[in-house]
C-alpha cells in the first residue's frame, strides 16, 4: 500500500492503486464539479470572443468576462455612492451619520 496526499483535501490516505488522486469519493466529486465549472466558464468567455456585445441600459462595449448584460456604471447608482463617501468622510471626521439621520428626518 503506498501513501498520498488528497488533490482535494490534502489528507494523508493509504491506496494499493496507482493512479488514485483523491482520498474518497466526495473529494473525487468535489473536485469534479469545480473542474466542469471552471470549463464552462472558459467556453463562455470564448464564445463571446469576437462578438459585440452591448449593455442594454446605455449601449456601452461589454467586456466578454463579464456575464451580465449590463455595464458596472449602469448598475451602480451614483447617488448612492456619494452618499455611501459622505458618510464615510463623516465618520474619518468623527461624526456619526446615522445619529444624524435619526435625529433629523427629512
Amino acid at each position: 500500500m503506498k501513501s498520498k496526499h488528497c488533490q482535494w483535501c490534502d489528507n494523508t490516505f493509504s491506496t494499493a492503486i496507482s493512479y488514485q488522486v483523491y482520498c474518497s469519493a466526495e473529494c473525487r466529486e468535489h473536485a469534479t464539479k469545480e473542474k466542469i465549472a471552471a470549463r464552462y466558464s472558459q467556453t463562455r468567455v470564448a464564445r463571446r470572443k469576437g462578438k459585440l456585445r452591448l449593455c442594454t441600459n446605455c449601449n456601452a462595449n461589454l467586456s466578454i468576462y463579464n456575464d451580465d448584460s449590463i455595464c458596472a456604471r449602469c448598475t451602480v447608482n451614483p447617488k448612492e455612492v456619494k452618499g455611501v463617501i459622505k458618510d464615510l468622510k463623516g465618520l474619518a471626521n468623527g461624526k456619526d451619520s446615522q445619529a444624524s439621520k435619526e435625529e433629523d428626518p427629512e
